[in-house]
């Protein structure tokens, strides 16, 4: 990982100052870890597992599978707070967003912020979407 010994404290100077949700997904010992940056807590399965059990093994990314399927899930439970919406549309979510995630660049991760989430979501369901507050 491109020698940083902690990702974590690397990722977490990258934290949006604009008041914008980040996102921000690598790798730790093989281990998939998201976070919201905004909140500075780690993104866990558990809150969307309890809805659809895609991949009890974890969240994931960079292709179609179940593992991508339960991250975005958990991403727009946790970003917008409403679980009908994001049962609606986390699989056009896991097709257009999740499954082309990939962790490159310098400091080995992907980035992803609510606008850009929101920009994916306008265009999946017609309508604008705003995070729970």
């Amino acid at each position: 990982m491109s020698g940083i010994s902690d990702p974590r404290s690397h990722v977490q100077s990258r934290v949006s100052d604009d008041g914008d949700t980040v996102y921000v997904g690598y790798r730790r010992r093989g281990r998939a870890i998201v976070e919201n940056q905004s909140d500075q807590e780690q993104l866990t399965p558990e809150r969307s597992l309890a809805l659809v059990n895609h991949s009890p093994s974890g969240l994931e990314w960079g292709y179609g599978g179940s593992g991508p399927a339960q991250l975005a899930l958990a991403l727009l439970l946790d970003y917008t707070g409403d679980e009908a919406f994001a049962l609606d549309h986390y699989q056009e979510f896991k097709d257009e967003v999740v499954s082309q995630l990939e962790c490159t660049g310098p400091d080995g991760c992907w980035r992803l912020t609510g606008s850009d989430i929101d920009a994916v979501l306008h265009e999946i369901s017609g309508e604008p979407v705003a995070p729970s507050i």
